[in-house]
C-alpha cells in the first residue's frame, strides 16, 4: 500500500485508497442526511397522526438542527482522538436507534425527543470532511471535501423522492398508509446500522494505517496531544471566523429551503406541488454547485496561495448575501425565481469553498476545527429559524387580529400576506448580515511559511505519486 495521498479526484479508480474512501464516506453522509431529514415529506401525516400544534412543528425543526451543534463539535474531537473509522462506524450505528425509534412514537414529546437525537447523525458532516481531508493532497482537497458532502447533502433532497417511494413500496405489501412513515423511517434506521458495519469494515483512517495501530506503534503522524490540538483550534481566532461563515452558509441554506415550501406558496401563489418540486431542484443542485466551490478554492489557491483561498470564500459569500437580498425584494415569479437560482448556486459553492480552506488552518486538529466551523453551519440554521419564526408569529398573529369576523377566507389570506411579508423581511436582515460576514472574512490571515510549507507538501506528494505510477 502506497502511503501517498490522492494528487486527483480520480472517480473510477476504487482500488485507490483515497478514492475507495471518498465513495464510502460520501455514501454514509449521503444516507445520515436522507435519514436526518426522512420525516420532512411525512409531516402533514404527523400532524394529523400525533396531533401536532403549529408551534410544535416550528419546535421539532428547531430541535432537529440543535442536537447537531453539540455531536459535530464533540465528534471533531473524538476523530483526532480516536479517527474517523471508529467515529463514523459507531455515529451510524447509535445514530440508527432514535431514527428507529421515531416509528413508534405515540405522543408529540417522544417526536420532539427523537427528532433531537436524529440531529446528531448530522455530525456525519464532520468525520467526512475529516476522512477526505487526510486522503487528498492540497491542491485537490478543497474539490474532494467539497464533493463528498455535496453528494452527501443531495440525501436531504433526495429524500423528498425516496421516503415517498418507501411508503409506496411498504403500502403495497399490505402496511396501512396512515403507517407507511412509521415503516419508512424504521428502514432508514436500519440502512443506517448496516452503513456502520460496512464502514467498520471496508474503511481505514489513513494511508498508513488505522489510529489504534499507529498509536502501538509509535508511528503515530499526530505527535501532539488532542486536547492541545482542540485547544489550539478553539484559541484560533480564525477557525472563528470560518464558524461565522458557515453559519452564514449552509446555516442560512438549511433554514433558507427549509422555509421555502410555503414562501413560494404565499408569496407568488404557487401550488403547494409546485413549490416541493421547485426546492427539491435546488437541493439537487448539490451534486455539482458545491464541488465547484471547492474546485474554484483550490484553483484561487493554486494562483494566489491560501490567501486566494480566502480571497475567493469573500467574494461567493457576499454574492450570496446579494442574491438572498435581492430575490426577498422580487414580487415576479421569473425574476424570483432566477435569483433564488443564484442563491443556491453561490450559497453552495459558498459551503464547497469554506472547506477549501479549513485543512490548511492546523494540520493537527483538523478534525477539532471540522468539528467546531460544522456547528457554526447549524448555530446559523439555529438562529436564523428563530428570527423567521418570531417575525413571522407576530404578523401573522396581527392579521388574524385584524381580520376578525370577515370570514375564514379572508383571514387566511391575510394571514399568508403577513408570513409572506415578514419572511420576505428576514431574508432581507440575513442577506445584509451575510454580506457583512463575508467583509470579515478577509480577516482571515495566514504566515507566508504557511504557504511554503503547503507548496513544499504538494509537490511532495506529487513527485511521489509520478514515480509510483511509472514504476
Amino acid at each position: 500500500m502506497s502511503s501517498t495521498k490522492a494528487t486527483k479526484l480520480d472517480l473510477l479508480n476504487v482500488k485507490s485508497l483515497p478514492i475507495r474512501t471518498f465513495w464510502i464516506t460520501s455514501i454514509a453522509f449521503f444516507l445520515c442526511f436522507f435519514a436526518w431529514f426522512g420525516i420532512v415529506p411525512f409531516m402533514p401525516d404527523v400532524v394529523k397522526d400525533l396531533g401536532l400544534t403549529p408551534s410544535q412543528k416550528w419546535n421539532s425543526i428547531i430541535l432537529a438542527v440543535s442536537g447537531t451543534v453539540f455531536a459535530r463539535l464533540l465528534i471533531g474531537k473524538l476523530c483526532d482522538k480516536y479517527g474517523p473509522r471508529l467515529c463514523y462506524s459507531w455515529l451510524l450505528v447509535i445514530g440508527a436507534i432514535p431514527v428507529i425509534l421515531l416509528g413508534f412514537v405515540q405522543t408529540p414529546l417522544q417526536f420532539l425527543i427523537c427528532r433531537f437525537f436524529i440531529g446528531f447523525i448530522g455530525a456525519s458532516f464532520v468525520i467526512t470532511q475529516f476522512h477526505t481531508s487526510i486522503m487528498f493532497a492540497p491542491n485537490i482537497v478543497g474539490t474532494a471535501n467539497a464533493t463528498s458532502a455535496g453528494w452527501g447533502n443531495l440525501g436531504g433532497g433526495a429524500n423528498r423522492l425516496g421516503m415517498p417511494l418507501i411508503a409506496a413500496a411498504v403500502v403495497a405489501f399490505g402496511a396501512a398508509e396512515s403507517e407507511a412513515w412509521r415503516y419508512s423511517m424504521i428502514i432508514a434506521g436500519v440502512v443506517c446500522f448496516l452503513m456502520g458495519l460496512i464502514y467498520y469494515n471496508f474503511t481505514q483512517d489513513t494511508l498508513d494505517g488505522n489510529y489504534k495501530d499507529l498509536k502501538a506503534s509509535g508511528n503515530m503522524p499526530q505527535t501532539k496531544k488532542d486536547d492541545v490540538g482542540f485547544m489550539e483550534a478553539v484559541k484560533d481566532y480564525r477557525v472563528w471566523i470560518l464558524f461565522f461563515v458557515y453559519a452564514a452558509c449552509f446555516g442560512i441554506e438549511l433554514t433558507v429551503y427549509g422555509t421555502m415550501d410555503d414562501y413560494l406558496q404565499n408569496t407568488f401563489q404557487l401550488e403547494r406541488v409546485t413549490a416541493g418540486n421547485i426546492v427539491l431542484s435546488f437541493a439537487l443542485m448539490n451534486i455539482f454547485a458545491r464541488t465547484l466551490g471547492g474546485f474554484f478554492g483550490d484553483l484561487f489557491g493554486k494562483l494566489k496561495g491560501l490567501r486566494g483561498r480566502v480571497l475567493f470564500l469573500a467574494a461567493i459569500l457576499a454574492i450570496e448575501g446579494v442574491m438572498l437580498a435581492l430575490f426577498s425584494t422580487a414580487t415576479g415569479i421569473v425574476v424570483g425565481i432566477s435569483l433564488l437560482i443564484l442563491f443556491s448556486l453561490s450559497v453552495q459553492m459558498a459551503e464547497g469553498a469554506t472547506f477549501s480552506v479549513v485543512p490548511f488552518v492546523n494540520s493537527k486538529a483538523i478534525g477539532s476545527i471540522s468539528g467546531i466551523v460544522g456547528a457554526g453551519g447549524n448555530v446559523g440554521a439555529f438562529l436564523a429559524a428563530i428570527l423567521l419564526k418570531s417575525k413571522s408569529a407576530v404578523a401573522e398573529k396581527a392579521a388574524i387580529t385584524a381580520s376578525e369576523g370577515l370570514g375564514a377566507e379572508a383571514i387566511q389570506s391575510a394571514q399568508a400576506a403577513a408570513a409572506s411579508a415578514a419572511v420576505s423581511s428576514g431574508f432581507l436582515l440575513i442577506g445584509g448580515i451575510v454580506i457583512l460576514v463575508a467583509v470579515g472574512t478577509l480577516a482571515i490571515k495566514f504566515a507566508t511559511a504557511t504557504d511554503d510549507v503547503t507548496e513544499e507538501e504538494f509537490n511532495e506528494e506529487y513527485d511521489t505519486q509520478m514515480a509510483t505510477q511509472s514504476i
